[in-house]
């Protein structure tokens, strides 16, 4: 750009002098031939000036305009040296960046290498520790291994002797046989878990055993016990022959109380033997026996009451059917329930004497034949399954409370015995048997 000015400048002055010097030439007459031909060539020399001021303006503007162009590129450089230095600026930007990562990562390599070296030490610790672990239990295990060589020993020792005893036992047991003596016989252990699995035993549960001789009416007695009538759905099978030939297992009608009732088949019947009765029916596994006796007081029952003694399981001899009793006993002694003329007043007399002479005489036959058998006396409750079911029930009326014996007494000390002895407490009140 400066340059095409410094070459307009000489070319302006040229054209301003030749200018001048013809506006200062004095006027004349009419120009001679010389005069056109130096006016001529003046002009054409004006005509050169002119031409090369315009060469001169063209190659000015060209100049001018590549001056421009080169400004431009000049500036585009510019522009694109900028660029280049922030794109240096940012690659080392990137650089240093990289070298920090790379200096974290190195950090990072290491202290994993340290924390794998650490890892690698305290495993090398626990396999030393669990090997020496391993060492000590195979000390262990051998020297348990030597105790149970010993003790293998020695239960062989114990089984020959056993054995031995056991044949023994046996001789003798075949010998009282021969002899007519009946044997007790202890269950094993295998004989208790197989009795406990027949009858459903389960802990927490209070487990009623009702045994006694074929017809005592022990069926009944249950039923009357959960508040079942024997027609009511889900009581024990009754009939006048004996119906059980195998233990029925029958929970208590009202699922709060924890009480398990069992009906055994009746002894002295052609599938069980007295003496064998108690072993055969497991009743060794029961909390609590009821014995219930009919009109008379036998063998079988003795057994039980014996051998019940000796497991330490509580016993209750009950007599039932008193009802069906007092009503023999009342005919015996002249009533007749055909008579339309016999007053009430009569009969409820009769039925008082009736009733006190059976409870007495049931009670002294039971003591006498207890203190024969050389066992310890105890009470012997009198019941009649219809009156039973009605204290059982709740249902008590007047006409029924003057039939009560010992219904209420059996239930209170039978449920309250079985709650003290699974830690609570069973209390009558009023005519119902109520858990406190």
């Amino acid at each position: 750009m400066g340059s095409a000015v410094s070459l307009l400048v000489p070319i302006a002055t040229a054209v301003a002098s030749v200018l001048f010097s013809l506006r200062s030439k004095p006027a004349g007459n009419n120009p001679t031939h010389n005069d056109i031909e130096a006016a001529n060539r003046l002009q054409r020399e004006q005509e050169e000036r002119d031409r090369a001021a315009q060469a001169a303006r063209e190659k000015a503007e060209k100049l001018a305009q590549e001056a421009e162009m080169n400004a431009q590129r000049a500036r585009e450089a510019q522009a694109a040296m900028e660029a280049a230095q922030a794109e240096a600026k940012r690659i080392r930007e990137a650089f240093a960046a990289a070298d920090r990562a790379a200096e974290a990562e190195r950090y990072q390599a290491q202290r994993r290498e340290q924390e794998i070296r650490e890892e690698a030490r305290r495993a090398a610790e626990a396999a030393q520790q669990e090997a020496l672990r391993q060492q000590q239990l195979a000390a262990e295990e051998n020297r348990v291994a030597a105790e149970a060589r010993r003790a293998a020993e020695e239960a062989a020792r114990v089984a020959a002797e056993e054995a031995r005893a056991a044949r023994e036992a046996k001789a003798k047991v075949d010998h009282q046989l021969r002899e007519g003596i009946q044997p007790v016989i202890m269950p094993s252990t295998a004989d208790l878990e197989d009795a406990k699995r027949r009858i459903g035993y389960r802990d927490g549960l209070y487990h009623f055993a009702v045994a006694g001789v074929a017809g005592s009416g022990k069926s009944s007695l249950i039923n009357a016990l959960r508040g079942l009538r024997n027609r009511d759905a889900g009581a024990a099978a009754t009939g006048i022959t004996e119906t059980t030939l195998r233990v029925a297992r029958f929970p208590d009608s009202d699922p709060k109380n924890p009480f398990v009732w069992y009906d055994i088949p009746g002894a002295g019947t052609l599938q069980v033997r007295d003496w064998q009765y108690f072993n055969n029916q497991g009743l060794y596994v029961f909390d609590a026996l009821v014995v219930l006796v009919d009109n008379r007081f036998t063998m079988t029952d003795v057994a039980i009451l014996r051998n019940a003694r000796l497991f330490g399981i509580p016993c209750y001899i009950v007599r039932s059917k008193a009802d069906s009793h007092v009503r023999n006993l009342m005919r015996e002694m002249g009533y007749e329930s055909d008579d339309e003329e016999q007053d009430a007043r009569s009969r409820a007399a009769l039925e008082h004497v009736a009733r006190e002479h059976f409870v007495s005489a049931t009670r002294k036959n039971v003591q006498e034949i207890l203190r024969g058998a050389d066992l310890p006396e105890q009470r012997v409750y009198i019941v009649s399954n219809l009156t039973m079911l009605s204290a059982t029930k709740g249902n008590v009326t007047s006409k029924i409370a003057k039939r009560i014996i010992d219904e209420f007494d059996f239930l209170q000390d039978l449920l309250g015995d079985a709650y003290k002895r699974r830690g609570g407490v069973a209390k009558v009140q009023g005519s119902s048997t109520a858990v406190m």
